[in-house]
């Protein structure tokens, strides 16, 4: 076989694996089983089974790695924005950063009364299974979304808790063992990192954030790109100034979320896409590194078992319930926020550092790591919709809306504000003409159901989860979104 068919032929085999993992999405809807896991396993397997499939070196697995992660974090900040940031802002930091810090630790407790690994190691596999990842829980609801604020604590707790993670584990690596010394330099390495990074990412939004309302380019396909080269540049930057590149690309996506721009509808799409085929491909890259023969010994999938049960029924509650108790919430908002702290890509990612920095027995803590990983999706993630059901978790079903009707304009308009209806805010149940009532001159001008286009009449009535566009001067948008807010 000459290499151009060769070359043909991964291709297609790479393609066929795309396929396939896009297509199982619909079966995570009947199976609960998130589309990760199957593609991490059918990795796993092939490259122990297909003599063919080979694993790649362990820098392209973290080169690899690293550019999904900051398609993913980037994608997620922007899906979060300023405005459910705000709403949420001190338990994300709260439980994202000394959360993680807490659920490390007692993790490290675990294996070393429990397992009998020695400090420095139990720390590092501690650190590894510390992140969390949202989408995870989210790819099991299917087109169930959950409404308040666990769903933005948990996505933001992500986003924080990956560049966290990442940080702790680098500078446990460089100090070579527990020592005060070591100590000292982890907490100043870590410190340095979240604050450059912070900064990288807040003055770059701001900056990215100009540059795409008012540079225009020739050609609607050319934004999206821009943003992705901006976004790419941030992390070199931040890294480059010895911060976390990871929370700058995380900040930046967080600042530019809500803000208005040419072709912002589109660029979101764009980096949604984007990130989805990030994880597919981080679970397939990260699968094949996996050996099986590794983890069906005894040393390894027991110790694996115990800490994942551990994270799951007690570290993981404690630590975050230690971070919540001055927060408002729900009780059953709090309940699941405890539950859902389901692993990802991540903590893999971090246990292959381990590989790459040779540390002793570092194929047994490896494999350790994919132990809870894949405890914590398949049991916790396929546990996921009925602890939301048993915990009347206010959810609504969010049916794709394939179709879209709109207009374009040349230049920006002024005065065009979008809400949606809150359950229980001022807004529901009022009509049309009432709003014009409470608020002075406005109009109405596209209300959209789950069912479709609603005429808009005087005595039109808007009721919960409504999207509705409004003409009114722009002075008048805090109290349209106090309107429309929840009570």
């Amino acid at each position: 076989m000459n290499e151009t068919y060769r070359y043909a032929l991964i291709i297609l085999f790479c393609s066929a694996v795309g396929l396939i993992a896009v297509l199982a999405n619909r079966l995570t809807e009947r199976i609960k089983v998130p589309v990760a896991l199957l593609v991490l396993v059918g990795a796993a397997v092939a490259v122990h089974a297909v003599p063919a499939v080979q694993p790649l070196s362990e820098p392209t697995v973290e080169r690899v790695i690293t550019i999904a992660l900051v398609l993913v974090l980037f994608d997620g900040g922007m899906h979060i924005g300023p405005s459910r940031f705000r709403a949420a802002a001190v338990p994300i930091l709260s439980v994202g950063v000394l959360g993680t810090g807490l659920v490390a630790a007692g993790a490290a407790l675990l294996l070393h009364y429990a397992c009998g690994l020695g400090w420095y190691v139990a720390v590092l596999v501690a650190t590894a299974v510390a992140p969390t990842d949202p989408a995870v829980v989210f790819s099991v609801l299917g087109k169930r979304e959950i409404s308040g604020r666990s769903s933005t604590i948990l996505e933001g707790e992500s986003g924080t808790n990956d560049p966290v993670g990442i940080s702790l584990m680098g500078g446990l690596i460089a100090a070579g063992g527990l020592s005060a010394a070591g100590f000292v330099t982890v907490g100043t390495q870590f410190a340095l990192q979240m604050v450059i990074g912070t900064a990288v990412g807040v003055v770059g939004g701001r900056i990215l954030m100009v540059f795409m309302r008012r540079v225009a380019l020739p050609s609607e396909g050319l934004y999206s790109l821009r943003t992705l080269a901006s976004c790419l540049m941030l992390y070199g930057l931040a890294t480059l100034a010895h911060g976390s590149g990871f929370l700058a690309v995380f900040v930046a996506g967080i600042v530019i979320g809500d803000g208005r721009a040419p072709y912002k509808p589109e660029i979101k799409r764009f980096h949604a896409a984007l990130a989805g085929l990030a994880e597919i491909v981080a679970f397939a890259v990260l699968g094949l590194t996996v050996d099986l023969g590794v983890i069906a010994h005894p040393d390894v999938w027991i110790p694996g078992l115990v800490l994942g049960v551990g994270l799951t029924v007690l570290i993981r509650p404690l630590a975050v319930s230690a971070c919540l108790v001055r927060v408002r919430l729900e009780r059953n908002e709090r309940a699941f926020i405890l539950f859902a702290g389901l692993k990802g890509a991540v903590p893999i990612l971090l246990g292959e550092f381990l590989r790459a920095a040779h540390i002793a027995d570092a194929e047994r803590l490896y494999g350790i790591v994919v132990v809870v990983v894949v405890f914590s999706v398949l049991v916790q993630g396929s546990s996921v919709p009925g602890v939301a059901r048993l915990l009347r978790l206010p959810m609504r079903t969010v049916e794709t809306q394939p179709w879209q009707i709109g207009v374009r304009l040349a230049d920006e308009p002024q005065g065009v504000h979008r809400f949606s209806v809150a359950r229980g805010s001022a807004a529901q149940g009022c009509t049309v003409e009432g709003l014009g009532d409470r608020v002075g001159d406005i109009w109405v001008s596209i209300v959209v159901r789950p069912t479709g286009l609603v005429p808009v009449r005087g005595d039109t009535e808007l009721q919960a989860g409504d999207e509705v566009v409004v003409l009114a001067d722009p002075e008048l948008h805090d109290t349209l979104a106090e309107l429309f807010g929840r009570a």
